[in-house]
């Protein structure tokens, strides 16, 4: 009799959840695919996924004096909030593990400049720039690393193509989170 007193009180304990189941407040909605889309932005290195639209130098650099400056300082330099480290120069990352990261001695793929432009900049106003701007940007901060030249286009094509200095060196940060 007392094997039968636990299968009771399990059984018992499922019905009870069933119910509390069934009578779940049911909050939020189903996710729609329109909202996934929006947030659905990640760029490959390829440039799988890059939207329509480009920017040069030129315009870019009137998007940095509006929008990048006041963090990033004048030219990329970096210094002018905390965290924001310069965009332009450094030295080789094989002069050591402190050596300071900037885009032209660290990323692997041109594309993730622009990828992160258009997830989370400004900081105080992240994903508020047009696919154009972020071209534009992206372009501005490429020419200041004398990656690509002042009056080159960057788009989905061109984009892609530029090669990172680090490309070939890129070691992953978290090589365990893959």
């Amino acid at each position: 009799m007392s094997m039968h007193k636990p299968l009771a009180v399990l059984i018992l304990a499922l019905s009870f959840s069933s119910t509390a189941f069934a009578q779940s407040p049911r909050l939020g909605k189903p996710i729609s695919e329109a909202d996934i889309k929006t947030w659905d932005i990640a760029i490959l290195p390829d440039g799988t996924n890059l939207p329509p639209g480009s920017g040069m130098s030129a315009q870019g650099a009137k998007i940095y004096a509006e929008k990048c400056v006041a963090c990033h300082a004048e030219g990329g330099k970096g210094g002018g909030a905390p965290g924001a480290g310069p965009l332009v120069g450094g030295a080789p990352l094989t002069n050591g593990i402190e050596t300071e990261k900037t885009i032209a001695n660290y990323y692997a793929y041109a594309t993730t400049v622009f990828d992160y432009i258009r997830r989370a900049m400004p900081h105080n106003t992240p994903r508020s720039l047009t696919d154009n701007e972020v071209y534009a940007l992206t372009a501005y901060i490429l020419a200041l690393n004398k990656l690509i030249g002042e009056n080159d286009v960057m788009d989905a094509k061109s984009l892609p193509q530029v090669k990172m200095p680090n490309r070939d060196n890129y070691i992953l940060p978290y090589p365990d989170r893959i």
